[in-house]
């Protein structure tokens, strides 16, 4: 019923990291460096890349039974867990609802959570300019150009173009119309040490919400990296790493 590409590497306590509606590039230099000091699961999620099953999969609690099924398939009874963006939402729904399963949270720039005077960004609904000023901080980086370069290859244009036809159309079972599918009612129950990263421009996630995430995780911390938008493991990996690692192996 399922498949799941899945990357891991390193040594150390497990962590398992939740990518977002972009999915992932590949084994990222972020999760290189995340494996330095632990031992790093990185699944792509049902509906991503060549992981099957989303047809099984109806909502974000069905996404949690997956990933307490997942983590029993690859015998963890635990782990820390990092998620981002849309990735966020589903470890914080994972926190709430199997809370001995998650032994530290990161939350970076995620979604999950709606202020009406704030709202995330549809981007379903943008033109690629757009989205990259959304994503980016600086739109000029070389990172920035590459997620929107379209391949010269006609063949690679096509993989190009079903690929995120396909993440998109996944996506869209968790993010739209609005990416608010009752979180707020269960917030409460996350237990695990809880530490919320963001990058100070994100213009699809605004910043506001890694106070709103703060205000309903009692005891989480905040660290705000500058000159960063929504995708701070990209645009500071160093900055991002640092903030993880120093949290995930506090004495906290």
């Amino acid at each position: 019923m399922f498949e799941t590409k899945l990357r891991t590497g390193g040594s150390g306590e497990p962590l398992l990291y939740l990518h977002g509606a972009g999915g992932l590039r590949a084994w990222d230099p972020f999760l290189a460096e995340l494996a330095k000091s632990f031992t790093v699961y990185a699944p792509s999620h049902p509906g991503f890349e060549s992981s099957s099953g989303i047809d099984h999969i109806d909502d974000v609690i069905d996404l949690v039974v997956y990933y307490n099924d997942f983590l029993d398939a690859i015998g963890l009874e635990s782990a820390h867990v990092v998620g981002h963006s849309m990735g966020g939402m589903f470890a914080a729904e994972l926190a709430a609802m199997s809370p001995a399963r998650v032994n530290k949270l990161v939350l970076c720039n995620a979604v999950g959570l709606w202020i009406d005077e704030h709202p995330v960004a549809d981007f379903f609904a943008v033109t690629p300019p757009e989205l990259a000023s959304m994503l980016w901080h600086d739109t000029e980086s070389e990172m920035a150009k590459a997620m929107f370069t379209i391949p010269e290859d006609e063949k690679e244009q096509l993989e190009q173009f079903l690929l995120r036809s396909q993440h998109l159309a996944t996506a869209g079972k968790f993010l739209w119309p609005i990416p608010d599918k009752g979180l707020k009612k269960r917030i409460h129950r996350i237990k695990a040490p809880t530490h919320i990263v963001w990058g100070q421009s994100d213009g699809l996630a605004p910043a506001i919400y890694a106070q709103e995430f703060q205000k309903y995780i009692p005891g989480s911390e905040v660290t705000i990296l500058q000159r960063c938008a929504h995708m701070p493991m990209y645009e500071d990996t160093a900055g991002f790493v640092s903030a993880v690692t120093g949290f995930l192996t506090s004495q906290t």
